[in-house]
């Protein structure tokens, strides 16, 4: 019997490419958000405190039981780990620029307009909670 190991970004993929609700238009961003977060890390030009922002960020995605947790709210729980990816993408685009993003997106979309919506409308919908999603990983 062949043992079928499926990445997480296909289980991201297969969890949220079926959506289809009030949040589809940033949700079913996360999986190539996630996607982006691994491949810079790959990136031997990217700085440690980034490395280390990222890190916190890929394991914030696989946590059971973060701020708003899937197990519980379905699709819905993604809103909180796509807010902060956008977070932590804009915050290397700040410093770095949108270059080395756009050398590893794979993703179908422009880049930059892809973080605004994603960051723009998570952070309108979680509201407060986005200081206890920086708190929670170590960010504040």
């Amino acid at each position: 019997m062949e043992n079928q190991f499926k990445d997480f970004y296909d289980v991201l993929r297969e969890n949220l490419d079926n959506y289809r609700g009030d949040y589809e238009r940033f949700v079913d961003y996360g999986p190539d958000l996630y996607k982006l977060l691994s491949d810079l890390l790959n990136d031997q030009s990217l700085k440690s405190k980034y490395r280390l922002r990222i890190c916190a960020t890929l394991g914030y995605f696989v946590v059971p039981f973060d701020i708003i947790p899937e197990q519980i709210y379905g699709p819905h729980g993604y809103i909180d780990d796509i807010f902060l990816c956008s977070y932590v993408l804009n915050e290397v685009k700040e410093e770095i620029g949108i270059e080395l993003l756009d050398e590893h997106w794979d993703g179908d979309e422009e880049l930059e307009n892809v973080l605004d919506v994603c960051y723009t409308s998570s952070k309108e919908i979680l509201g407060d909670k986005t200081i206890e999603i920086l708190n929670y990983v170590g960010f504040i």
